[in-house]
């Protein structure tokens, strides 16, 4: 999945405002205005239409952490990882603040049923013996699965 496509599936999930993803951004230490966060939602084939770089999205997931949880006093450095579809995951668990039994609640409401070894393997450090790769279609399904758990009613 494309970054850019990824921030709007967000976006639309919470319905959140341009001002409140502008507010996300800047809790993860991104200053971005309002023309440039248009441009990062428009659909690739729109004029004017600017990528969202990887550095971007990792410090609006950094941020909506920040915005649902509250700012951790006191923690230890959270150490610079290259962003994988894995990382997107796990921050959006940790933003959202999901058990295991949510996960697998949110992936069936997708009709996309994973078992907790499955899952579990998802959060495994890579090169752990059972770690699994997140793909974009269990990425994209897990973003349907919140759509339809946040927004279908």
């Amino acid at each position: 999945m494309n970054t850019n496509d990824i921030l709007r599936r967000i976006r639309y999930v919470f319905d959140f405002k341009d001002d409140s993803v502008i507010e996300i951004f800047a809790l993860g230490k991104c200053i971005i205005d309002k023309n440039s966060l248009l441009s990062i939602l428009k659909k690739e084939d729109d004029e004017g239409y600017q990528e969202c770089s990887y550095d971007q999205l990792e410090q609006f997931l950094d941020g909506l952490i920040i915005y649902r949880r509250g700012k951790k006093e006191n923690g230890p450095p959270v150490p610079k990882v290259l962003l994988s579809n894995n990382v997107i995951l796990k921050k959006l668990r940790i933003a959202l603040e999901f058990k295991e039994e949510d996960m697998i609640s949110i992936f069936k409401l997708a009709d996309f049923p994973l078992s907790k070894a499955e899952i579990s393997a998802l959060f495994r450090r890579k090169g752990h013996s059972n770690f699994k790769k997140c793909g974009d279609q269990i990425l994209r399904n897990f973003l349907n699965g919140l759509t339809k758990r946040y927004r279908d009613k």
